[in-house]
């Protein structure tokens, strides 16, 4: 098969073997797989990840002990957990201390045109859920997993750090809970596509008279900066949910979270069937951030587009 191999340094389109399905396991067809801000920093060194990275999927079962997932259209959770620790037997596989994850951490990747997955992790995709759409599934159901952890009232005063992929899907899933919520963006050029879904956007000197304001602040930049400006943003008491993933180390000052009472939150991965709910009712619509589709074997231009400001989301076709 074609696949995208990472060794370390760079990024090679290489023929590989076709992966064999273990016991419980089930082999996956890749049909789009999606470029995110997580695969750009894998390629900096972000987990030390060597191997075939992606795990933003749509795919076919074409081989699995269950016949009834052969031939089914999939995603797939991203996270294996061991099955046998404590984390999998409460069923919070996303945080077994064993666990491969796809494409991130001891697990090959959908940048490739198989991959294989527990049964166990596959979800079928409805029919009203076209492939552009269900490729969106894993990084809904992240910002879906900010309502999991922790309630929004709709009274609330919530600022989104950050004008990428996520923050995108986050302003997609907080307009549903009715609370007062603020993009605060870097590029003048995405401000359009926020504004089209209803979103209040702001510049950073829009906002000068704004600090300490918020009841939840949502990091979501991708960038070690994010951090400083949602400590300058959130009120005394108030929330911080931290979203990034990045190489870099974070240095701070931790004495003004102490004064201040701030709460953090980490919010990582989340539930994939409330995704497709939302999806198959056509109450979120997150192809609008689909700013190109390329083939496997461009995937040199596809990652250097999806580095581009002012570019959203880049999709693999296998």
């Amino acid at each position: 098969m074609k696949a995208l191999f990472f060794n370390g340094s760079n990024l090679e389109l290489q023929e590989r073997p076709i992966p064999e399905n273990g016991e419980g396991e089930s082999l996956v067809r890749v049909l789009l797989a999606g470029i995110c801000r997580t695969d750009l920093e894998i390629l900096k060194g972000y987990m030390n990840f060597v191997g075939i990275p992606g795990h933003e999927f749509v795919g076919e079962v074409v081989k699995s002990a269950n016949p009834k997932l052969v031939g089914k259209r999939v995603v797939g959770e991203i996270n294996a957990g061991c099955g046998s620790c404590d984390s999998c037997r409460h069923g919070m596989e996303r945080h077994c201390s064993n666990r491969t994850v796809l494409g991130i951490s001891g697990r090959d990747g959908a940048f490739a045109e198989y991959l294989t997955l527990p049964d166990s992790n596959l979800l079928e995709v409805p029919a009203l859920v076209s492939n552009e759409k269900a490729v969106f599934v894993e990084p809904l159901a992240a910002a879906l997993e900010i309502l999991e952890q922790i309630h929004l009232p709709p009274a609330s005063r919530v600022l989104i750090i950050g004008d990428g992929r996520l923050s995108f899907l986050i302003s997609l899933v907080l307009r549903l809970t009715g609370c007062d919520f603020i993009v605060l963006a870097k590029h003048r050029n995405k401000v359009k596509l926020f504004e089209e879904i209803g979103a209040r956007v702001a510049l950073l000197d829009d906002l000068k008279d704004a600090r300490g304001r918020f009841d939840f602040v949502v990091e979501a930049s991708g960038s070690p900066s994010g951090w400083t400006l949602a400590t300058e943003f959130v009120k005394p008491r108030g929330v911080m949910i931290l979203k990034s993933t990045y190489h870099e180390n974070l240095e701070f000052n931790a004495a003004i979270l102490v004064i201040n009472e701030i709460t953090i939150l980490g919010s990582r991965c989340g539930q994939f069937l409330p995704a497709l709910r939302l999806l198959a009712c056509d109450v979120v619509d997150p192809t609008m951030l689909i700013s190109d589709s390329t083939s496997l074997d461009e995937y040199s231009s596809a990652f250097s587009k999806a580095q581009t400001p002012g570019v959203f989301k880049v999709l693999l076709r296998m």
